[in-house]
């Protein structure tokens, strides 16, 4: 599976985002998918997942109430609405395809796919 994230960009704290994770080579419709973040010197985290019928959602606390994951098995894509932004929300964001079990979504060492990631910068 080859995956592309986009949307990222430049905007300011309380403003919203839609990053989009567009899957090709295989359909997603067999794989729970993430997003994952990394900012500037900090190690990479886990965002948010879906599972693969989209029937159930996990989030990190920090963004739980402002970012909305979804997705699109017929488009093959996934989404991370991301609302009321805030600075500390900059960092370059991935999306991820996995086969491991729900509970272990949260762990980037259990992907199996990634996508190049894209930038997000929040100014305050």
């Amino acid at each position: 599976v080859q995956l592309q994230a986009y949307g990222g960009g430049l905007v300011q704290a309380g403003d919203s985002l839609r990053l989009s994770c567009t899957a090709s080579g295989r359909t997603i419709r067999s794989y729970h998918m993430g997003w994952f973040r990394q900012a500037p010197e900090k190690e990479r985290e886990f965002v948010a997942a879906i599972t693969r019928g989209g029937g159930g959602t996990s989030y990190v606390a920090s963004v739980k109430g402002r970012f909305t994951i979804s997705r699109d098995n017929a488009k093959n894509t996934v989404y991370l609405q991301m609302n009321s932004l805030k600075p500390e929300d900059t960092a370059v964001y991935y999306c991820a395809a996995t086969n491991t079990a729900w509970s272990t979504v949260d762990r980037d060492a259990n992907m199996d796919y990634w996508g190049k990631g894209t930038l997000v910068t929040v100014s305050s």
